[in-house]
Parts: C-alpha cells; sequence; structure tokens
C-alpha cells in the first residue's frame, strides 16, 4: 500500500511540473492559446539592417507588439516589415515608424510614432512614413577619418 501512495506522489509532482514547463514555454514563447489579441499592420522600408524576426515594437518606450515577419517586395524594392500590435492600440495613418537600437551595441527594435492628425488604421494598415537605422559603424568611421564637418 505505501509504495502506490509513493508512486501518486511522484506522478503528481512530474504532472505539476510539466504544467508548469508547458506555461513557460507559452508564456516565453509569446504564444497565444485562446485566440489572438492582437492586429497586423504593415510598414515599409528602405533599409532593416539589424531588425529581426520577434524584436520588441514599442510605442512611447511602451511594449505594444513584435515583428512578426520581414519581406522584401521585389516591385518597390522596399523592405516589408509585418508587425503584430494589441488589440486596443490605436495607430494613425500618419505614423511614423523607425527602427532603433538599445544603447550603443544593443538589439533592434522598431519605434512607432503613432500620429493623430489622419485616419485610423486597421488591420493590415500601411504606415508609409518610415525611417531606416542609423549605421553606427559608418558614423564611428567617419568621425575616426575626418569626414565629419563640424559646424
Amino acid at each position: 500500500m505505501k509504495k502506490y501512495t509513493i508512486e501518486t506522489i511522484v506522478g503528481i509532482f512530474v504532472v505539476f511540473g510539466l504544467l508548469c514547463i508547458g506555461y513557460m514555454t507559452v508564456k516565453l514563447g509569446h504564444v497565444s492559446l485562446l485566440g489572438d489579441d492582437s492586429y497586423p499592420v504593415i510598414a515599409k522600408f528602405t533599409s532593416v539592417t539589424g531588425l529581426r524576426v520577434g524584436n520588441v515594437v514599442d510605442i512611447l518606450g511602451i511594449e505594444v507588439g513584435r515583428v512578426e515577419r520581414i519581406f522584401m517586395d521585389q516591385e518597390t524594392q522596399k523592405a516589408i516589415v509585418e508587425i503584430k500590435i494589441k488589440k486596443g492600440i490605436k495607430i494613425y495613418d500618419d505614423a511614423i515608424a523607425s527602427i532603433k537600437t538599445q544603447g550603443l551595441i544593443g538589439d533592434s527594435y522598431l519605434s512607432i510614432d503613432p500620429g493623430g492628425a489622419g485616419e485610423l488604421l486597421g488591420p493590415r494598415g500601411i504606415i508609409t512614413e518610415t525611417q531606416a537605422p542609423v549605421d553606427i559603424i559608418e558614423l564611428i568611421g567617419k568621425y575616426a577619418f575626418g569626414e565629419v564637418k563640424k559646424e
């Protein structure tokens, strides 16, 4: 009888451990099981250097989404970034999207100025006003070799 009690307790701990691992996988992987609480928005850039799928999207320093997909439009020769934004966050058609870096050599992220004077962007709306990332290496090279002019 005591043997079955110990096996039952061990079984309960194993099941509890597996549930904990499953929960952490869903939370850390940003997976939604009970429906999607976000909508897609598209931004067109001339360059997306440093930006990767899964990078943070923020508005006013607050995380509001993630980069879902990056691909190239052959016709317009632009990089297309598909973004998932949390529902309830309003972005207007005069919004400006820019790629920024956290710190000097930090990870890239997408920053959006939501605008406000235009019309509200719906799902699959397109942000046309974008700013490509600043190339830190190029700037340091220009400064080091004296190509930067002081005013």
